[in-house]
């Protein structure tokens, strides 16, 4: 068939789930960290990460056929793509690709979904996908390492878009293992910071505490937060339907004074998306995986304008990244 035939091209997208299960495979075993700058064979590869070399030069070809590594003369070798999957590249998604063995649960009950507008991360567990990682210890952690591993590769490209240096005090609310708030510290040797997470999640955060960085247990949804001149909100809002978003904000808003700046740091959804170069927008990917595994949403501005408007505070600027998220920038509105 050729490649533009509709039935073809209908089988290529279907066929993306075993390039995304392959893709997985790799980085469960490692085979982008064994293989360095000299192209080894399939055999080679299998020794060190303890594969079958059929089964593993069959997958390398299939992903060497989307650009995820190069295969010539019986050897494969790295592309931009595949050193991705490195785990000391400094933009690695190796752990983040990792929790497909939890999103691939999740989608398989998609149908579910779509009956009922529940998401699917409830067949995992009642409560949701929240509830089944904290009765899975060993999926929380690599959970949490894959979420880290996503706002790494944010973080260059938003300390290069945004100023925090006029902050002395910032915090970082639901900010997991303090990844972004350390690199915000690093770059600003005059502000101090705060990471406030659950109990369970800072409680492997305990080290991080210093004369410029505190580390405080709670759940924004029933503690106080902190009094602070900057609160961070990345990757947090697009969990949560509307209802929990805004009350994440009005918790903020109450402990927030009155010249304080909110940085929501979210992939915004276009007004009209429309289909790019390697397909939908970023924001319509993570919807869907929202929609799955927690029930939650990506927005368009104007509506993270509207919630930000009810909880008490205006959106002032809305200001894109290199790496497809944005900084929503807002202040708390004069009572």
């Amino acid at each position: 068939m050729p490649p533009t035939d509709p039935v073809w091209q209908t089988l290529q997208h279907f066929y993306g789930g075993a390039l995304s299960d392959a893709m997985r495979a790799i980085a469960e075993l490692g085979v982008a960290d064994l293989l360095d700058e000299v192209p080894q064979t399939a055999e080679a590869l299998a020794v060190g990460v303890g594969a079958n070399p059929d089964a593993l030069r069959r997958v390398l070809r299939l992903m060497a056929g989307h650009g995820m590594f190069r295969e010539q003369d019986g050897r494969f070798a790295h592309t931009d793509l595949s050193r991705v999957l490195r785990s000391d590249h400094p933009r690695s998604q190796r752990a983040f690709i990792r929790i497909g063995t939890i999103s691939r649960k999740v989608f398989a009950s998609l149908h579910d979904t779509l009956r009922s507008g529940r998401p699917a991360a409830a067949t995992l567990a009642p409560g949701g996908l929240f509830a089944y990682l904290a009765a899975h210890p060993r999926e929380a952690v690599l959970f949490e390492e894959g979420m880290t591993s996503k706002a790494n590769a944010d973080t260059a490209g938003l300390l290069r878009a945004y100023d925090f240096s006029r902050f002395r005090v910032i915090a970082d609310i639901g900010g997991g293992m303090g990844h972004l708030l350390k690199a915000i510290l690093r770059a600003t040797p005059r502000a101090a910071g705060i990471l406030f997470d659950l109990p369970q999640v800072v409680a492997a955060t305990s080290t991080l505490n210093s004369e410029r960085l505190t580390v405080r247990a709670g759940d924004f949804f029933a503690d106080p937060l902190p009094t602070c001149d900057a609160y961070i909100l990345m990757n947090v809002i697009h969990d949560w339907a509307d209802a929990q978003a805004a009350a994440i904000f009005a918790a903020v808003r109450r402990a927030a004074p009155r010249d304080a700046k909110l940085l929501v740091i979210e992939a915004v959804m276009p007004e009209n998306p429309q289909p790019g170069p390697i397909g939908a927008h970023p924001a319509v990917w993570m919807d869907v995986f929202m929609l799955a595994l927690t029930g939650g949403r990506e927005r368009t501005d104007a509506e993270y304008a509207s919630l930000l408007q009810k909880a008490g505070f205006s959106l002032n600027r809305v200001i894109p990244t290199e790496t497809g998220v944005s900084i929503l920038e807002s202040t708390p509105r004069v009572r």
